[in-house]
């Protein structure tokens, strides 16, 4: 049984945004999205469902950005 880094996706209400994705990525998500759907035993439908729980995931593990978050003022929004 495979490790996977993603779990179920859990329903939330979504903001939409577009983003544009290099082909090899696109490939790799689809491919995520099957090894995902074979080990919950449900197919993943849209791909695209799987980008927001891993852009979640990465930002929830990257120390870095969890330590400059907790240094701002409560409410200050980054600005790049």
């Amino acid at each position: 049984m495979t490790k996977l880094k993603l779990s179920a996706i859990p329903d939330d209400r979504p903001v939409e945004i577009t983003v544009e994705l290099p082909g090899a990525v696109h490939r790799d998500l689809v491919a995520y999205a099957e090894v995902l759907g074979r080990e919950m035993g449900q197919s993943v439908a849209d791909p695209a469902k799987l980008i927001a729980p891993m852009l979640a995931r990465f930002m929830t593990a990257d120390r870095a950005f969890a330590r400059t978050r907790r240094s701002l003022k409560p409410g200050r929004v980054f600005r790049v």
